[in-house]
């Protein structure tokens, strides 16, 4: 049997959809904070930097899952690994949901972060089921799951939360998150691991492969620096938009995920223009966009058409760059997919939960000029660090 005929049977479009959805929706859990910082700060009575923390707790947790749990991905069976992580992930949500303080948040936060890396548990998993000629394409489109859930995240817990009360997103999620761990456990392929290390030769094994291998190191800095910049923009976003700039309510604010989730609709091409050879012009053209979005957003406080058309080109750029940097990456050592994937996605979030910090004390302190400035000054160091050469491994 070919191994394209193999992967076909293995892993047909169906399982792609349903692994793109839960990707996505466990993902989510760690943006349904954003559009209701500024309420958050209210009902709990502390400042807008301290309810900003609620998002930053929440990528520290994603980032500390992604070295300390993913690389079980190739020592254990990953169906199993992954349908404990989503109920564990809902456990958490639910002691988001009964939060009656700003601490009981931040611990549910933290649980259902440091779960919500079954995603990166179910990347490489599709990676390895998938034939090598639709691999970025798969990947891509589970990607595009992923930033879906990430910016409809923040549509839907804007919305509910009009409905019901800041609670109910949480709520709501919990529920979902089973939901999908009795699908998963049904339909999901299983898959039996390919390493023996013990767990902490396998940790150690990550470090050795950003030690190793440079082009893990460079694409690895350079996602991190890409998800800053993301994090930069949409954490003080809402108080942009619940200021006296705009003065909209949370559902509204929840709606300008509906705008950014536009870029998720680039991750399917450009996994197919890495697949086809063409991976350099896509990184490169999208970190050109990247800093040509914070040079159209400096105008979002006195023009609405800024703010949108940069929301798009941002999250088209760094879905774009993003989607390369998996694609290739998988490429060098199909054994050990999960252990990269931990090393490259825990600098991506650590990137991610600097991002947060920078952008709400850029806020605090400069405003929105200050936000665009440092939002910048990360895109162009993006571009630094993908022209310099790489220093090939001997």
């Amino acid at each position: 049997m070919s191994s394209r005929t193999s992967a076909t049977n293995a892993l047909p479009q169906s399982r792609v959809l349903l692994l793109a959805t839960a990707t996505g929706l466990i993902v989510a859990s760690n943006y349904y904070a954003q559009p209701l910082l500024e309420l958050l700060a209210g009902v709990f009575e502390v400042s807008a930097g301290q309810a900003g923390w609620v998002v930053t707790v929440a990528q520290l947790a994603y980032a500390i899952g992604l070295l300390l749990i993913v690389p079980l991905g190739d020592r254990l069976e990953r169906r199993r690994l992954i349908v404990g992580l989503f109920v564990l992930a809902a456990v958490g949500l639910a002691i988001s949901a009964s939060a009656g303080d700003l601490p009981q948040l931040l611990i549910g936060t933290a649980l259902s972060g440091l779960s919500a890396v079954a995603a990166q548990v179910i990347i490489p998993h599709a990676a390895t089921l998938a034939a090598p000629e639709q691999r970025g394409r798969v990947v891509g489109t589970i990607m595009a799951g992923l930033l879906l859930g990430i910016l409809l995240a923040r549509t839907a817990s804007g919305v509910l939360a009009g409905i019901g009360s800041w609670h109910t997103i949480y709520s709501v999620a919990c529920v979902a998150l089973l939901l999908l761990a009795v699908a998963l456990a049904k339909l999901l392929p299983a898959h039996q691991p390919t390493a023996t290390l013990s767990y902490p030769r396998l940790i150690g094994s990550v470090l050795a492969l950003l030690r190793d291998e440079p082009l893990l190191r460079r694409r690895s800095l350079l996602g991190g620096l890409l998800f800053a910049g993301f994090s930069v923009f949409w954490t003080p976003l809402a108080f942009l938009l619940s200021g006296p700039a705009y003065g909209y309510s949370i559902a509204t604010i929840g709606l300008f995920g509906l705008v950014g989730a536009a870029g998720a609709l680039a991750a399917s091409r450009a996994g197919r223009l890495s697949d086809r050879g063409h991976g350099r012009w896509v990184a490169g053209g999208g970190l050109v966009m990247l800093l040509l979005s914070w040079l159209v957003l400096v105008l979002a406080p006195v023009s609405l058409a800024a703010l949108i058309i940069g929301v798009l080109l941002l999250d088209i750029a760094v879905q774009a760059v993003h989607i390369n940097n998996q694609s290739v990456i998988y490429q060098l050592d199909e054994g050990a997919r999960s252990r990269i994937t931990s090393a490259y996605m825990t600098c991506y979030f650590i990137g991610g939960a600097s991002g947060s910090a920078l952008g709400t004390t850029a806020w605090t302190q400069y405003g929105w000029n200050g936000v665009c400035a440092v939002g910048g000054l990360l895109a162009m160091l993006g571009l630094g660090v993908f022209f310099v050469p790489v220093r090939r491994r001997r």
